[in-house]
């Protein structure tokens, strides 16, 4: 059902999107309408109650159609919508997580800020206790989908104060969009994921009430890290999507361009190269399968997602510089589908935790389980 719904509804107009910068609005609401926008939800909040493995086949498909519909889809599907649902209030799933998880709106997750990035804890957004509520004031960067036309809110992570060992404290909170006191920011200019809505936000003595406060105050941080996981397993699986975008692509146009009077596919050194894409992309595939599978089964996963994304990711970047040198000149223009892979892949070695940060994991649970 996705890859003909990809087929017909993304991939024709995705170069156009890109080119353009156009995030398109109505896909999202088809995907709704799917059932494909609250995956990991369960059907009393709207979702599909889906599983891991399913998720990552939706996404396989999802993204080698286009990376910033799934970037955008995976986003809200995953970091935006699960600090809700494991944390939240009935009254707060009803209330917000309800509608994400039907496509009625798309959420955002607020964590990095110009100066706090793989250092989660460092982070400098506050939020004040006053009457009735609490007051936020900073920054976040980088953030996806909090400036479209359909986005409902953010989930906010925000340092509350200190403990008595001096360290911080943080808690999370929703802020649903034009809350006096937030304001969206322009949208950023990428290398890639032109599609896909990415700007900063800005809180200026904004004031929430107490019941926008998401689980305990002061378990913020445990809270983010704890669905940190399943973002890991879906940027693996969006990684190994575009490397199944750029292998579909360089087979294509090995065996469509002739020189010398032959097929590029004819020649070893091209072989080779498409050689090489296959391969590390069936061992990708089965990484991120893998951690998926564990993550059902209720099974320790933490260094296989870890594992997964980061070798993901770097298959993604190697198998679109591949691709793109077998295109050749035609590889490096805009108008080339495998340019619009290209510029997208690098990405992926950094979001979701850059891949020194998946390193320093695996090693971490490797020589703790030796």
């Amino acid at each position: 059902m996705v890859r003909e719904f990809a087929a017909r509804e993304i991939t024709p107009h995705a170069s156009d999107w890109s080119e353009n910068e156009q995030f398109p609005t109505h896909i999202f609401t088809k995907l709704g309408e799917l059932g494909l926008m609250g995956m990991l939800v369960p059907e009393e909040y709207g979702g599909a109650g889906s599983d891991m493995v399913s998720y990552v086949a939706v996404m396989e498909e999802l993204g080698a159609a286009d990376q910033s519909v799934a970037s955008t889809w995976n986003a809200h599907s995953t970091i935006a919508t699960l600090p809700l649902l494991a944390y939240g209030t009935q009254e707060q799933k009803h209330r917000w997580l309800a509608p994400l998880a039907r496509g009625e709106a798309l959420g955002a997750f607020g964590l990095t800020e110009p100066d706090a990035g793989s250092d989660a804890a460092g982070i400098t957004t506050t939020a004040r206790r006053a009457d009735g509520g609490w007051v936020i004031n900073g920054t976040k960067m980088f953030i996806t989908n909090a400036g479209t036309d359909i986005s409902q809110g953010v989930t906010l992570l925000a340092v509350t104060g200190r403990d008595d060992e001096g360290r911080k404290r943080f808690a999370t909170f929703y802020i649903p969009t034009d809350t006096p006191g937030y304001t969206v920011g322009r949208k950023l200019k990428k290398l890639g994921w032109h599609a896909m809505d990415t700007r900063e936000l800005v809180f200026t003595d904004c004031f929430v009430p107490d019941d926008h406060l998401i689980g305990d105050e002061g378990g913020g941080l445990r809270q983010f890290l704890s669905v940190l996981d399943k973002g890991r397993i879906s940027v693996a699986a969006l990684s190994m999507s575009l490397a199944k975008a750029a292998r579909a692509l360089a087979i294509q146009h090995a065996r469509e361009r002739e020189q010398f009077g032959r097929p590029l596919a004819a020649f070893q050194a091209v072989a080779h190269k498409i050689a090489d894409i296959g391969t590390e992309f069936e061992a990708a595939r089965w990484m991120v399968y893998r951690a998926a599978w564990l993550a059902d089964q209720g099974r320790p996963h933490a260094t296989e997602s870890a594992m997964a994304k980061l070798y993901a990711s770097e298959v993604a970047n190697r198998a679109a510089s591949q691709a793109v040198q077998i295109h050749g000149g035609y590889g490096y223009i805009r108008e080339s589908e495998i340019s619009r892979f290209y510029a997208d892949a690098k990405i992926l070695e950094i979001g979701e935790g850059t891949n020194e940060i998946q390193r320093n994991v695996i090693a971490r649970d490797l020589v703790r389980g030796a």
